[in-house]
C-alpha cells in the first residue's frame, strides 16, 4: 500500500512540476507583450512583402500580355482578296481557320487602336464569317445571324457551346415518388446524380451510369422522364393549378404535358394535342407510364383548336420552330435552316400563338394565362412573334417567375418592340448550360380580336394588374424521350407544312374545278350572246338592205317620172 501511495504522490508532484512552467508562461505573457508584438510584425511584414510581389508579378504579366498583343497585331495582316482565291481552291487548313478566326475576334475586341488603316470594319466581319462558317460547318447566312445578335466574341462562344453536348438531365414524376428516393434508388444501381439547381425542385443531373438510364426498373415505373432541363421552364412559367382546364397545343411525346398534369394533381382536365398521328403513339404510352388519369389526347391543327375549345384556363403553346437553340443535340441544322425558313416558322407561330389565344377565357377566375416557348434563338420567331401578338389581342406580358436567364429584346437593329418585352427570357447554351430558348407569359384580359385604333393606342400592358403577380408554382421539365421534343420542333413544321400543302392542293383543285364550271357557263353565255348578236345583226342587215331596196326603187321611179315629164313637154 506504501509503494502505491508513494507513487501516487511522485505522479501527482510530477504533474504540479509540468504545470509550473505552463503558468510562468502565461504570466510572461501577461507581463511582457514584446514578443507577441515582433511575431505581429513579422506577419504584417511577411503579408505586405507577398502582396509586394504579387503586384509585381501581375506588372511583369500584364507587360507581357502586352508585348505580345503588340507583336500579335504587328504580326497578322487581312488578306486580301487574290490570297482568299487561292485558298478556295486548296484543301481547307483548319488550323490556319482557327489560327486566322483568334487573329480576327482579337482585332474586333478594341477595333480603333488595332485595326490596320484604311480597313473597315465589315472587311473583318465578312472574313470573320466566312471563316466561322467553314470552321464550324454553318451556312455563312446562319453566321451572320448569329454576329447581328451577339458580339464576335460571344458569338464565338456560341457556336462553340453548341460543339459539346449538354448534360443528361431527367424529371421526377411526382405522381409517382418524391425526388430524394428517386436519387436513392438510382444511385444504388451505380447512377452518379446530382440536383440541376436551386431553380428547380423535380430535376435531376446525370454525370455517369452504369445502366441505361432509359431501361431502369424506375424508367419502366413511370417515376422519372427524360427531359432536357430547358423544357423544364415553360411549365414552371404556366404554374397551373388544380382542377382547372389547360391545353398543350404541341404534346408530343409528353414531357410537358405529363409535369402539367403532375402539377395539377391528376385534377381538372389537360388536353394534349398534336398534328402528328405518329408521334400519338409516343405520347400515348408516356401518359400511362408516368401515371396521367386527366388527359385527353387529339389530333388536330393547333389553328383550328379555337373551333373546339374556346373557355379554357391555360394554354401552352411550344411552338414548331426552326431549332436554333438545339443544335448540339441536331447537327443538321447547321446546313439545312436558312433565313426564309426562320421566317417561315414565324408566319406559322403566329397563327398558332393568336389561336391559342382566342382559345383562352379571360374571364376565368384562376387563369386566362398563355405560354409561348421556342427552342430558338432568333428574334424573328421570339420577339417579333410576341409584339405581332401583342398588337391582334387583347392581352399583356407578364412576368414568368423564372429566376433566371437573360431578358428579351425590345430593340434589335432598327426594330423596336414594346417595353413589356423585357419580361420574357432568353436562356443560352454558352451562359446557362442547357439548350437555347424562349419564354413568354400573357395574360389575357378582354375576348375578342383587337381592332387597329386599339393598338395604336396605349397598349394593355402598362396597365398594372394585382393578378398578374399569381403564384406561379415551380413547375420543371418538359420532354426528351429519346429524342427530346425540342429536337423534333422541325419535324412538327414539317408537318403543319405538309397539312397546309395538302390543303392548298385540295383548294386548287377545288378552284380549278370552279374554274372550270364557271369558264365553262362563261363560254355557253358568250355564245348564246353571240348568236343572239348575229339574229339582231341580221335583222338589221335585212332591214337595211330592204330600206335601201325601197329607197333604190323610190329613186328610179322619180327619175322615170322626170323623163316622161320631159318627154311630153317636147
Amino acid at each position: 500500500m506504501g509503494d502505491d501511495d508513494d507513487s501516487d504522490f511522485d505522479a501527482f508532484e510530477s504533474l504540479g512540476e509540468e504545470k509550473k512552467p505552463e503558468k510562468k508562461s502565461i504570466f510572461k505573457a501577461e507581463g511582457d507583450d514584446s514578443d507577441e508584438d515582433d511575431e505581429y510584425e513579422l506577419k504584417i511584414e511577411e503579408d505586405s512583402k507577398a502582396q509586394d510581389a504579387e503586384t509585381r508579378q501581375q506588372q511583369l504579366d500584364a507587360e507581357a500580355e502586352r508585348k505580345s498583343d503588340a507583336q500579335r497585331q504587328a504580326g497578322f495582316k487581312l488578306p486580301g482578296k487574290k490570297e482568299l482565291e487561292i485558298e478556295k481552291h486548296r484543301p481547307p487548313d483548319l488550323q490556319l481557320v482557327q489560327n486566322r478566326i483568334q487573329d480576327l475576334l482579337f482585332v474586333l475586341a478594341d477595333f480603333r487602336v488595332r485595326r490596320e488603316p484604311n480597313r473597315s470594319r465589315s472587311e473583318y466581319i465578312e472574313l470573320l464569317r466566312d471563316d466561322m462558317a467553314n470552321f464550324f460547318g454553318y451556312v455563312p447566312e446562319l453566321i451572320e445571324l448569329f454576329l447581328e445578335m451577339f458580339s464576335p466574341a460571344e458569338t464565338m462562344e456560341f457556336l462553340e457551346a453548341n460543339e459539346t453536348p449538354r448534360p443528361t438531365t431527367i424529371r421526377t414524376n411526382t405522381l409517382r415518388t418524391k425526388r430524394r428516393d428517386l436519387a436513392q434508388a438510382l444511385t444504388k444501381r451505380g447512377v452518379h446524380l446530382d440536383a440541376i439547381g436551386d431553380w428547380t425542385k423535380v430535376g435531376l443531373k446525370i454525370y455517369e451510369s452504369q445502366v441505361p438510364v432509359g431501361a431502369t426498373p424506375e424508367y419502366l415505373a413511370g417515376h422519372y422522364m427524360l427531359q432536357s432541363a430547358s423544357s423544364f421552364l415553360p411549365v414552371m412559367a404556366l404554374a397551373p393549378i388544380e382542377n382547372e382546364t389547360v391545353v398543350d397545343m404541341a404534346a408530343s411525346p409528353g414531357g410537358k404535358s405529363t409535369y402539367l398534369a403532375a402539377l395539377m394533381k391528376n385534377t381538372g382536365t389537360l388536353v394534349c394535342n398534336d398534328i402528328n398521328t405518329k408521334r400519338l403513339t409516343s405520347l400515348i404510352a408516356n401518359l400511362h407510364r408516368l401515371g396521367v388519369r386527366n388527359a385527353i389526347v387529339c389530333n388536330e391543327d393547333g389553328r383550328k383548336l379555337p373551333l373546339r375549345y374556346k373557355k379554357v384556363d391555360r394554354v401552352l403553346l411550344d411552338a414548331p420552330c426552326s431549332g436554333m437553340g438545339v443544335i448540339a443535340r441536331d447537327p443538321s441544322v447547321k446546313l439545312q435552316r436558312s433565313v426564309k425558313d426562320i421566317q417561315r416558322s414565324s408566319h406559322l407561330q403566329r397563327e398558332l400563338l393568336l389561336a391559342a389565344i382566342d382559345m383562352t377565357d379571360a374571364q376565368s377566375n384562376t387563369g386566362g394565362y398563355i405560354v409561348y416557348s421556342t427552342c430558338s434563338i432568333t428574334v424573328f420567331e421570339n420577339e417579333e412573334v410576341v409584339d405581332y401578338a401583342l398588337g391582334k389581342r387583347f392581352v399583356k406580358l407578364v412576368s414568368t417567375n423564372l429566376s433566371f436567364g437573360v431578358n428579351g429584346y425590345t430593340r434589335y437593329g432598327s426594330k423596336r418592340f414594346h417595353p413589356s418585352l423585357k419580361l420574357t427570357k432568353r436562356f443560352y447554351p454558352h451562359v446557362h448550360n442547357m439548350d437555347g430558348f424562349y419564354v413568354a407569359k400573357f395574360r389575357k384580359f378582354a375576348n375578342g380580336v383587337r381592332k387597329v385604333e386599339d393598338a395604336d393606342g396605349e397598349n394593355s400592358n402598362d396597365d398594372d394588374d394585382d393578378e398578374d403577380d399569381d403564384d406561379d408554382k415551380e413547375g420543371d421539365d418538359d420532354d426528351e424521350e429519346g429524342e427530346d421534343e425540342d429536337a423534333n420542333k422541325g419535324e412538327q413544321e414539317d408537318d403543319y407544312d405538309d397539312i397546309t400543302n395538302e390543303k392548298s392542293k385540295s383548294k386548287t383543285n377545288e378552284e380549278t374545278k370552279v374554274m372550270g364550271t364557271k369558264e365553262e357557263e362563261a363560254r355557253m353565255t358568250t355564245n348564246a350572246n353571240k348568236r343572239k348578236k348575229r339574229k339582231r345583226v341580221g335583222k338589221e342587215s335585212k332591214n337595211e338592205q330592204i330600206k335601201s331596196h325601197r329607197n333604190q326603187n323610190k329613186s328610179e321611179k322619180a327619175k322615170k317620172k322626170k323623163r316622161e315629164g320631159k318627154h311630153i313637154k317636147k
